[in-house]
């Protein structure tokens, strides 16, 4: 035996003695598609550093997603289509929601902070 080998050689394991079981792990996607659940998750999202109100976002999806999508009445050529759809719905009532917060706040109804214009007799407008 050399220097190194009883370092790497494995001993082998008593008669009798039992083997570890095999972790496999499985992903969220996995668990949910074997449990028939819908499946959507943000994989990554990358901002433009030069822009940061540009980007993108990378979704991921099962089968049984696209389907609820589907009985939903979402409608396109491809599985991407339908996510498109969902998520710039999902986006736009994001935005609908803060705008209504935004109207129910008694500071933002103070009517000097929209501009306002009023048509003249001459046919030019006044703003304020």
């Amino acid at each position: 035996m050399g220097l190194f080998d009883r370092f790497t050689k494995k001993t082998p394991a008593p008669a009798g003695a039992e083997k570890p079981a095999k972790v496999s792990k499985k992903s969220p996607k996995d668990i949910a598609t074997e449990k028939g659940e819908p499946y959507v998750a943000i994989l990554s999202m990358d901002v433009d550093p030069t822009n940061l109100s540009a980007g993108s976002i990378e979704l991921d999806w099962n089968d049984k997603f696209i389907l609820q999508l589907q009985r939903f009445g979402y409608q396109g050529k491809s599985d991407a289509d339908l996510v498109d759809q969902w998520f710039t719905n999902v986006c736009r009532n994001v935005v609908l929601e803060t705008f209504e917060q935004e109207q129910a706040d008694p500071e933002n109804r103070n009517p000097n902070r929209f501009v306002q214009n009023t048509k003249m007799d001459d046919g030019k407008r006044e703003y304020r």
